[in-house]
């Protein structure tokens, strides 16, 4: 089966697998894959076949081959044990991405959204819905800010998910919402820790949709990281994966 073919099975599962859902099938390539995620990040955690998940990790991994992959070897560290990395975290080779995710803890549901959350679920594909599912089914209740969960990465080049919620800001910082935060880190790299993990990439958690003050956000990431790998001895390797060019200038002062 060829790539193309591959993008026309799936597409065509999902559409059929809602019998609401009255659409044509875009000619271009650009616009199929922008449906496929789209009808990907819409679906709900239900069963699904196993030809399915065959054919979609096969196209996965062949788009992820047209992507450039940066390994951790590649990075300089800016301190022992610490890297700053700018650029897309789907794109990062490492033993554990983190995810800043919602209380529900299933992923955007908006399509094509251009959060962290929409990306790494699209990119590791249906599996990571369906594993959070579980997860949440088990526990009965929201995630709490602060805790973290993991999940295999499937078709991420990373080989797990470390999921978090961070603090949303909707007035005024306060001094529990740093605390939250502070949780979250902490909590991914102990979870790291438990699976024996050789290194885990942050992103900026709590900064993007959930608002929480760049500069605030990024002195209490170094400053938990560090008095935990200080603290526990871990040797943990961390990457500080930031996007906007404001993060990179934040860090890079905060790293020096």
């Amino acid at each position: 089966m060829l790539q193309e073919e591959r993008l026309d099975y799936l597409i065509r599962y999902l559409l059929e697998e809602e019998q609401n859902y009255i659409l044509d099938i875009p000619d271009t390539e650009i616009e199929k894959k922008k449906l496929l995620r789209a009808l990907m990040n819409v679906r709900l955690p239900k069963p699904i076949s196993q030809e399915f998940l065959n054919i979609q990790d096969r196209y996965l991994q062949e788009e992820l081959k047209k992507q450039k992959i940066i390994s951790i070897k590649e990075l300089v560290p800016v301190q022992k044990g610490l890297y700053l990395w700018q650029g897309d975290i789907t794109k990062l080779k490492v033993d554990a991405i983190v995810n800043a995710g919602n209380s529900a803890l299933l992923g955007c549901f908006i399509p094509c959204h251009g959060c962290i959350d929409n990306a790494i679920h699209s990119y590791a594909g249906i599996q990571l819905r369906l594993d959070c599912q579980k997860i949440m089914a088990q526990q009965n209740k929201p995630e709490p800010i602060g805790k973290a969960k993991i999940t295999k990465g499937y078709n991420l080049p990373a080989k797990y998910v470390l999921h978090t919620v961070g603090p949303m800001i909707n007035g005024r910082l306060v001094e529990k919402d740093k605390i939250l935060l502070a949780s979250c880190y902490r909590s991914c790299l102990e979870l790291a820790d438990l699976y024996q993990l050789k290194s885990v990439a942050f992103c900026c958690i709590s900064t993007g949709e959930f608002h929480f003050p760049n500069d605030i956000a990024g002195y209490i990431a170094v400053d938990t990281v560090t008095r935990y790998l200080n603290e526990t001895h871990s040797e943990i390797e961390v990457i500080f994966n930031v996007f906007k060019e404001t993060d990179w200038q934040i860090y890079k002062r905060l790293l020096e």
